[in-house]
């Protein structure tokens, strides 16, 4: 936004105010955006549209009142009606030329501001359960928090990253199972591996390091370990009349969890190990993953801690007349705060819900004192939003304090065709896989280039190749192609100078060269319109057409960037070439992207 047209506005509406032309209590909600068409000017507002009802007249006749009592303002060449009302405003050219003294005084710093500088934000994403390995749709979610992250702390917001670890409840049992028996395994018992379990080579893995260090001393009969445990779940040969598989008998929920029993009475404290060693190996692998990602916590927040604020919580809901039994359970009354039924956070055999426990975790979030929380959760956790919202306004709070961020599921696509990946089963694809594949780079920046709540096709090879219809690659070629010019200006002995080349600025008169300027105008204002809406992806769009623009230019035909016989008119581009360079290095580093100086 322009201060100096925005302060002209206000000036007229004060203006009309007096006159009656407007009423005294009218607020103006207006816009004053940048002209996508050079031709319309600098900037457009509608505000004679929004205040037409208010004055009583066609928003054209209101447009003309407020051109009227505009005072003059330096940098404003001219103002002037365009369309059904909009007012469209033009830039003296020195204006033009003054984002390039402003890029060269902050230059890193360029586009970052304090407006969120009141902000205190929490940042909750990725928080996987520690059970396998990450897999690309958790990349997703570490490259889109991340970025959020970013944007809200170039915008002055205070902020903490945090990663929720799932380290108690039935997924780590079956995890601490999963390893158990296979212990049990490598020590040479023989037993069925339930199809409920883990079943990734990562598992035998965990468990041998337990052998190196404990031997047997955790070896079990195997018959006591599934002594009374229900059938896991069996097929026939035969299929049905629709070709699937007919289930013969058993349950496999209801056989892992026999396991877990029988493992855990067996094994006494001793199971603990086998919990912790899982735990640990995979948490740790998930740290590295994540850190070789570029992706970085403040805090890893653990479940198992919440014992206590989970009594409070609960303590609190049922103070405030929010709980109830029935059949044994008890019930949190969510649908008195719009949820489409009661949820149950404790069980009748004492035991308390995941949703108990989120309760805590949101009740422990708002007691450190944040302005806003952010969760980052995957697509298929949208039923949970409005139970946790009506736990927090139950608890005393302001629900409106949390937003909930959905991040939908990834598809890999190689050769034209989609890339199978699975879970449980160890098969899936890794997000250290897909590293490998396509770098960091183009994992970040592809990851964040939809919105989140938005299905993403990701194709690996289009991100590997270098190509303009890679945008990542085409943007970054731009960074490191203003290097080769610059290096070229040097062999042909042109010595470039900021403040000599800033005397020469005017010299830009090219078309493209004037809308480039606007585009490095228009970047502070992309960051703080992406930071406040969670949108990385319009940060992507902003560098694919600063490059583009900056590509064009360069191929222009006529166009030289050094040349020996118009010495002033080399500075002047290698000027406006490192100011884009510049912009092009503030924009990456925000989406996590390394800007090369050479490729």
């Amino acid at each position: 936004m322009n201060t100096a047209i925005q302060a002209a506005l206000d000036h007229a509406v004060h203006t009309l105010q007096q006159q009656g032309v407007l009423p005294s209590d009218w607020t103006n909600t207006s816009h004053l955006t940048r002209t996508k068409d050079r031709s319309h000017g600098d900037f457009a507002s509608n505000i004679a549209m929004i205040g037409s009802k208010a004055a009583g007249m066609k928003p054209r006749d209101l447009a003309e009142k407020i051109l009227a009592a505009l005072p003059e303002v330096a940098d404003i060449s001219k103002a002037e009606i365009a369309g059904p009302g909009f007012i469209n405003f033009f830039l003296n050219a020195d204006q033009r030329f003054a984002v390039l003294d402003q890029i060269e005084a902050q230059k890193d710093q360029y586009g970052r501001s304090q407006v969120n500088a009141a902000k205190k934000i929490q940042v909750e994403f990725v928080s996987a359960n520690p059970t396998s390995s990450l897999h690309v749709g958790h990349g997703r979610g570490a490259a889109y928090g991340m970025t959020v992250a970013n944007l809200l702390e170039a915008t002055g917001a205070k902020v903490d990253r945090e990663y929720y670890v799932n380290d108690a409840g039935r997924q780590m049992d079956i995890l601490a199972t999963s390893t158990y028996l296979r212990y049990l395994e490598l020590t040479g018992q023989t037993l069925v591996f339930p199809k409920n379990a883990y079943q990734g080579d990562y598992v035998k893995e965990i468990a041998q390091e337990i052998i190196n260090k404990d031997g047997n001393a955790y070896v079990r009969e195997v018959a006591d370990i599934y002594k009374d445990v229900p059938e896991d779940v069996q097929y026939a040969e035969a299929l049905d009349a629709e070709g699937n598989k007919v289930v013969l008998s058993g349950d496999k929920e209801k056989h892992i969890d026999g396991l877990i029993a029988n493992s855990q009475q067996q094994l006494g404290e001793g199971y603990r190990v086998f919990h912790q060693a899982a735990l640990h190996a995979i948490l740790d692998d998930i740290k590295d993953d994540l850190a070789d990602f570029g992706v970085t916590f403040d805090e890893w927040f653990s479940e198992a801690s919440l014992t206590e604020k989970i009594d409070e919580a609960l303590a609190t809901l049922d103070q405030r007349g929010y709980l109830y039994e029935k059949e044994g359970n008890i019930w949190f009354k969510s649908t008195e705060f719009g949820d489409e039924k009661d949820r149950v956070v404790k069980r009748r055999n004492g035991q308390t819900t995941y949703f108990a426990s989120d309760i805590a975790y949101h009740l422990n979030k708002l007691q450190r004192g944040y302005t806003d929380l952010i969760d980052i959760w995957g697509s298929d956790h949208h039923g949970y939003i409005s139970r946790v919202k009506a736990a927090i306004d139950a608890m005393g709070y302001d629900s409106k304090k949390l937003t909930v961020l959905l991040v939908q599921f990834v598809s890999l696509w190689r050769g034209g065709e989609m890339v199978q990946m699975s879970s449980r089963s160890g098969q899936f694809v890794t997000l250290r896989d897909l590293r490998k594949e396509v770098g960091n780079d183009a994992a970040r920046f592809y990851y964040v280039m939809r919105k989140s709540e938005q299905h993403i096709d990701f194709d690996l090879d289009l991100a590997v190749s270098q190509s303009k219809d890679n945008a990542v690659y085409y943007i970054q070629y731009a960074h490191a192609r203003v290097n080769s010019i610059v290096n070229r200006a040097k062999e042909k002995g042109i010595t470039f100078d900021v403040a000599s080349a800033r005397q020469v600025a005017n010299l830009l008169t090219l078309d493209a060269e004037t809308e480039i300027l606007a585009k490095l105008a228009a970047y502070p204002e992309i960051v703080i319109r992406a930071a406040n809406v969670c949108e990385p992806h319009q940060i992507g769009n902003y560098l694919k057409d600063l490059a583009a623009l900056f590509h064009g230019w360069y191929a222009q035909d006529g166009v030289k960037f050094v040349d020996e016989a118009n010495i002033p008119l080399s500075q002047a581009r290698l000027l406006l070439s490192i100011n884009v360079q510049q912009v092009l290095r503030n924009g990456l580093e925000l989406l996590g992207v390394s800007a090369p100086e050479a490729m």
